[in-house]
């Protein structure tokens, strides 16, 4: 899973991700014990999330910032809460299917302490720490100091750090894949495994420097990124035999083309289906925008669902699902995000919830990557069991189950913004959100898999599943006892437009008109921005308002405002001015989340001494 989550941080295709880590991880899971469709699938759900980790996203990150309007450093925020519980929750998963077939792990070479385990762990996030604060900071003062003279003092740092790291990777000897995995007895050293491929890591930093610190546009940064890739595979092996002194020259020079070459070819394939898909689908979208098609589906969707927000997105999940089986990640986003993401945004605001955009692409975005696992396509399970010659269809089930926890995670995060760490405000409110975001992910998977410290009863497992549903979501309980939000005289909306802080929004329930003389009514918010008068402040947003026969009135609509954005139109009837209501936190539906928590711990505690005192009778 280690292996699936850092190679998809810098692939953009699931496939790819199977084929180049399952050729080893599958093979080392079927020998602990896990059967072929089981041990398939573990690669199939840790592949199809690698597209999830930031900073690649399959290129969908790079989209996101064109379609949604954000920059490239605020995408990968959002993004990267959701991904990480996602992997930590599979590897829980995997651990707690080894504990229900009673497996054991590979023996380790040196026996550690926890002690140690934990200074290490520390240790490596630290590093990991320091080395993105040096890159960050150290280029940024590189490009503030020389200009554009710093791409070529960053050029020359990058080569010296591609010597050292490939003198350290000398000192290791080279790996046959193919005996390796066939001698493979006890676990290798993590010291010389991640010392000998260090220097495959260059390229990522040279895409993040080019993304963040020069702010190249995506295509430059993923070509200089390339670029460097190209330079590695050609020259690691000549070089790696100067360090060492022995070997033959030619042969490795010859032995680097001959990699690039295959690497280019291999590219070339992948990318026919992503170009002819991608061409299909800007027809599609062409099509759309041209036909006024995707005003059909708004009003299909919408008929549908009955105006209920859940389940039109379930409609818009089986849309993605359908449309992933048979496109690529990225072209299957484009197609839904075009369709549906101004669905989403318009029906949560009649039904009073206010989407952010980037939660509504994340949410297709999500469901496009779950269709590489979803039967009867399924193309990553297919890929996976040719490696574990299991059965493709029942690999994709369980992969599909395994992911499970990745398909509640888009509802829950357009509900719950926290996730997607939207309005943080400080850094122990962020550890919270972290922390009992994980804790939930983690109660859910033991739910799903029906085992927790033992095999979980029915009863155990719903409670579970409340848990994790409460630490998720706790507002949906809290709601119902104190209301959100109060309903204030739309007459004060000038008075109250001036008492709001500065750079915040104002909620207004509106109520009018639209171009098909249908009466609609929704919730938008205005941005307000500095302190100062109320008038002001609204006509910066878009609108000036005015009262007639007791109604408050839109009077003037300024085009290329957030009014306009937010669909409002001239003569609408602002019916109400919504302000946050004074509430105690709703973190405190914790409080009994976590003792209904504490009855399982201690039910299946007591069922767990109980079976050993029987054995050891």
């Amino acid at each position: 899973m280690v292996s699936s989550a850092l190679t998809g941080m810098i692939s953009g295709s699931s496939i790819a991700n199977v084929v180049t880590t399952g050729t080893f991880t599958i093979p080392l899971m079927k020998r602990v014990g896990f059967s072929a469709e089981k041990a398939g699938a573990v690669e199939v759900a840790s592949s199809t999330n690698g597209q999830l980790m930031p900073p690649i996203m399959g290129a969908a990150a790079f989209l996101m910032i064109e379609y949604v309007g954000i920059t490239y450093v605020e995408v990968i925020k959002h993004a990267f809460l959701p991904a990480v519980i996602s992997y930590i929750a599979l590897v829980y998963i995997v651990h707690l299917e080894a504990l229900k077939m009673g497996l054991k792990g590979l023996p380790r070479r040196h026996v550690t302490t926890l002690v140690r385990k934990l200074v290490t762990i520390a240790a490596t996030v630290l590093g990991l720490i320091i080395l993105s604060g040096v890159i960050y900071y150290g280029f940024s003062w590189v490009k503030t100091a020389f200009g554009d003279a710093s791409i070529w003092i960053a050029s020359v740092i990058i080569l010296i750090a591609y010597l050292g790291l490939l003198r350290v990777a000398s000192t290791i000897p080279d790996l046959d894949l193919d005996a390796a995995l066939k001698a493979v007895r006890e676990l290798p050293e993590a010291g010389s495994t991640i010392r000998s491929g260090l220097h495959y890591l260059l390229p990522v930093v040279v895409l993040i420097w080019c993304l963040t610190v020069e702010r190249f546009s995506p295509g430059l940064a993923a070509f200089w990124a390339s670029v460097l890739m190209i330079f590695i595979v050609v020259t690691q092996r000549p070089l790696k035999i100067m360090f060492r002194r022995a070997g033959d020259y030619r042969a490795a020079l010859l032995h680097g083309w001959r990699d690039l070459i295959e690497g280019l070819i291999a590219g070339a394939r992948n990318m026919i289906g992503i170009g002819i898909a991608t061409a299909v689908a800007g027809i599609v979208v062409g099509t759309v925008t041209l036909t006024g098609i995707g005003l059909v589906m708004t009003e299909f969707v919408e008929f549908i669902s009955g105006g209920n927000l859940i389940v039109m997105l379930l409609f818009t999940a089986g849309i993605s699902l359908l449309l992933g089986m048979g496109l690529p990640t990225t072209a299957n986003y484009i197609v839904v995000s075009t369709l549906m993401a101004p669905v989403i945004v318009t029906l949560g605001a009649q039904a009073g919830l206010i989407v952010p955009l980037i939660a509504v692409h994340m949410f297709v975005f999500y469901f496009g990557i779950l269709a590489d696992d979803t039967p009867p396509v399924g193309l990553a399970a297919f890929a996976a069991a040719a490696i574990s010659r299991g059965d493709p269809i029942k690999t994709g089930l369980q992969g599909f189950a395994y992911d499970i926890r990745t398909a509640i995670l888009p509802f829950l995060f357009i509900f719950n913004t926290d996730l997607l760490l939207i309005n943080i405000t400080s850094m122990a409110y962020l550890l919270f959100v972290i922390v009992s975001a994980l804790v939930a992910m983690l109660v859910f998977a033991a739910a799903t898999q029906q085992y927790f410290l033992a095999k979980s009863r029915i009863w155990e497992s719903l409670i579970l599943l409340l848990v994790a549903f409460t630490l998720f979501r706790p507002g949906f309980w809290w709601d119902m006892v104190y209301p959100p939000n109060l309903i204030e005289d739309p007459t004060r909306i000038v008075e109250i437009a001036a008492a709001q802080p500065p750079d915040t929004g104002l909620r207004i329930l509106v109520r009018g008109e639209n171009f098909d003389g249908d009466m609609v009514s929704k919730i938008a918010v205005l941005p307000l921005g500095p302190a100062g008068d109320g008038a002001a402040r609204l006509l910066e947003a878009g609108i000036a308002v005015r009262v007639e026969d007791g109604k408050v009135l839109i009077d003037n609509l300024v085009f290329g405002t957030a009014a306009e954005s937010a669909g409002l139109d001239f003569d609408w009837e602002i019916t109400g001015v919504e302000l946050t209501a004074e509430r105690p936190p709703k973190q405190l539906m914790f409080i009994p989340a976590l003792i209904l928590l504490g009855i399982v711990i201690v039910s299946q505690r007591g069922r767990l001494r109980a079976q050993t005192a029987a054995e050891a009778a």
